[in-house]
């Protein structure tokens, strides 16, 4: 059976990193089983080679996959059936969404969330948690999410394409999900499994939009423990 590595958290049920929710979603996708593997912060050493320290991971019989992107590309090669890219130029689109993504859309969860995910780490966690973030932000935590409220406005402007896109169509790939929904829902499940803020108004057409991705797959995304439950 496939196995994925996973980030897991304080809590046993809490799993937020918004690059294996990707995969979840991708494997479900293809109709096929996997088997999870969490693992902390302090624990990356455990990943099979080659370890590059960070998660999703798959492994699938010897092959071993790491980087979302990647794994997404290998489950087409070797699972053709139900693609996640239905084209050259539908993956060249998904690509975009992606690196727009992650340099847009992302920073502004982080900013929203980071002392929830920082205080969903075990304390043997947290020392790294913090030294690395506040490296790589040039800033304490605290200064990084000091603005939440404003982080939160700024993320439900930016999402204002998304909306023009899902007001013509279910998904952004079009009738059916694509990995670029799955993209999408795993920035939701971060904020959503990983922090008690709620994120979206019950009248945003993006809070309908996660609706039906949540409910793919008998609840896939459901299914997810949220540390706002603990």
């Amino acid at each position: 059976m496939i196995k994925i590595y996973d980030l897991a958290t304080k809590y046993p049920d809490v799993r937020f990193s918004p690059f294996v929710w990707r995969i979840k979603y991708a494997l479900a996708h293809k109709g096929l089983e996997w088997e999870e593997a969490p693992l902390h912060f302090t624990e990356m050493s455990r990943l099979p080679d080659p370890n590059v320290g960070l998660v999703p991971v798959l492994v699938d019989g010897s092959t071993v996959v790491h980087d979302s992107w990647s794994i997404a590309e290998y489950l087409d090669e070797a699972y053709p059936e139900r693609p996640l890219f239905k084209s050259a130029e539908a993956k060249a689109q998904c690509l975009l969404f992606k690196h727009w993504s992650e340099r847009v859309w992302h920073p502004l969860v982080s900013k929203i969330g980071i002392m929830d995910f920082y205080d969903a780490q075990r304390d043997a966690d947290k020392t790294y948690f913090r030294e690395s973030r506040e490296k790589r932000f040039q800033m304490t935590l605290e200064e990084w999410g000091g603005n939440s409220s404003e982080a939160r406005e700024q993320l439900l402007k930016i999402l204002e394409p998304v909306r023009q896109v899902i007001a013509s169509f279910d998904f952004l790939g079009g009738d059916t999900p694509s990995f670029s929904d799955y993209i999408a829902l795993g920035v939701m499940q971060w904020i959503r499994c990983g922090s008690g803020v709620e994120m979206f108004d019950k009248e945003d057409p993006i809070n309908d939009y996660q609706n039906r991705l949540l409910d793919l797959y008998d609840g896939l995304g459901r299914r997810g423990g949220r540390i706002g439950d603990h």
